[in-house]
């Protein structure tokens, strides 16, 4: 059988009372005896001294009866709600508080120093009372000579009694307290059981694949900033089914085309459709489908690489001499359409730590897209430029551009720039999206600054290189 936590913390919340509550019986019983045990004992023993001296004073050695003692034994025992003696040597009471009911008695095994080092005695007095009593015994001295006892007795039932009142304002106090401590439970239900229920149950839903479930707990606190934390995880694991779908949508579409035309021809060259004097013009066709199928494969495994972790070699290397490198690969198409790339530089040299491989792909991409939305004989610019610690290097043309409304969504995966598919049908969707992935790797930003008609300039930034 399970308990919830709730009811874990009602259970823990009543063992704490209960045992509270026992403990301060236990412990507060004994202290608050043991505390007015000895403060009526000292006040016995004083009042005792207190007659034992007077009578020292009266008798001054003289045998005179100790009967005259009664009068002041009498206010004593008033006052102190006690029982007073007056003791001869021989341990006979020789005078006491009315009712009279002990004088003349002896005390057997009489002994003035049973208390040991203590001011008072508990018991039944050498069995002279049928009740624990509180005993004080003082001396009556005079001319170094010890002529009798005053003895002043207290029921130790007097003193549980006043420990009993003591006791039942303490646990009236322990109970109002628990009573008020309730509050604590009902701000626990509150602000952690309720919100916490609402929590589990977002999550039972977002288990059950309900991901537009919201989680309606409105606290500024930690209860509140889970639950805003669940509910954007689950926005975003919304987004990103969102996401999967429309990405099999676009590599099904990005793969069935090019499938569609191998299968086509291929059947039309069997079956006798294209005549064998054409069909070279169709191998070729085949070649360049093939070819498209084979950069869309190794784009998407470029993604898949840099989704990983750990996956960047970093090492120094000249920036401008990689630029250069890059650029000379596009000659040919640049010649055939009288493009000019047009490479300027702040220092002949610049080194950057960074990953070559991935920034010259980064390179790549930047400048093929620059050529294929360029018009023919328009100059293409790639600059590097360096601004405190960081290198920016720049490409920009003088082409399309990028309506504003599309701005964002170049860096999704599978966007091309019209609603076709693109002019460049031969496009994966993936360059700009591959970019955005290796230079967020780098913990570097690139950003795009782009008027429709007028072109567009992609900017990302490297740091310097580590010098030893």
């Amino acid at each position: 059988m399970t308990h919830s936590l709730y009811t874990k913390f009602i259970l823990g919340y009543l063992l704490f009372g209960l045992l509270g509550f026992v403990t301060i019986a236990t412990f507060s019983s004994h202290i608050t005896y043991r505390y007015l045990l000895n403060e009526r004992a000292d006040a016995l023993y004083d009042e005792a001294n207190l007659l034992a001296s007077t009578y020292s004073n009266i008798y001054q050695g003289k045998n005179i009866s100790l009967a005259t003692a009664n009068p002041q034994l009498e206010a004593v025992a008033s006052y102190l709600g006690a029982k007073a003696w007056v003791l001869d040597q021989k341990g006979v009471v020789v005078a006491e508080t009315a009712p009279s009911s002990y004088v003349g008695s002896v005390i057997e095994h009489f002994d003035p120093t049973a208390s040991g080092n203590r001011s008072y005695m508990t018991g039944r007095f050498f069995d002279m009372f049928n009740e624990d009593m509180l005993s004080v015994i003082a001396p009556i001295t005079g001319n170094f000579n010890t002529y009798g006892y005053v003895v002043i007795h207290m029921s130790v039932a007097q003193i549980l009694r006043g420990k009993d009142q003591i006791l039942n304002i303490l646990y009236l106090t322990a109970a109002v307290i628990f009573v008020l401590s309730l509050i604590i439970l009902l701000v626990f239900t509150k602000t952690v059981y309720l919100p916490l229920k609402k929590i589990t149950a977002g999550a039972m839903e977002y288990a059950d694949g309900n991901l537009d479930y919201s989680i309606r707990v409105k606290t500024t606190d930690e209860m509140g900033y889970l639950a805003n934390t669940l509910n954007y995880m689950s926005s975003e694991l919304n987004k990103l089914e969102e996401y999967q779908k429309a990405f099999i949508a676009n590599v099904s579409h990005d793969f069935r085309s090019p499938l569609t035309s191998i299968k086509g021809y291929l059947e039309a060259m069997l079956d006798g459709t294209i005549p064998p004097e054409l069909q070279d013009k169709y191998l070729n066709i085949l070649i360049s489908e093939t070819e498209r199928l084979n950069k869309l494969t190794q784009s998407m495994l470029t993604l898949s690489s840099l989704d990983s972790r750990g996956f960047l070699s970093r090492t120094n290397f000249d920036i401008n001499r990689v630029i250069k490198d890059t650029a000379a690969a596009f000659e040919g198409t640049c010649n055939a359409r009288d493009i000019v790339l047009d490479l300027t530089f702040t220092d002949p040299s610049q080194m950057v730590y960074a990953d070559l491989g991935k920034i010259q792909q980064v390179l790549y991409n930047l400048i093929d897209n620059a050529i294929k939305f360029s018009r023919d004989s328009s100059i293409i610019y790639i600059q590097t430029t360096i601004k405190y610690e960081k290198v920016f290097i720049s490409v920009k043309d003088t082409g399309a551009g990028i309506p504003k409304e599309n701005i964002k969504k170049i860096w999704e995966r599978f966007y091309k720039s019209d609603a076709s598919r693109g002019r460049d049908k031969k496009g994966t969707g993936l360059g700009l999206a591959i970019v955005k992935e290796i230079i967020q790797a780098h913990g570097e930003n690139i950003d795009v600054v782009s008027t429709a008609g007028v072109g567009s300039e992609f900017i990302f930034t490297l740091p310097k290189a580590v010098t030893l």
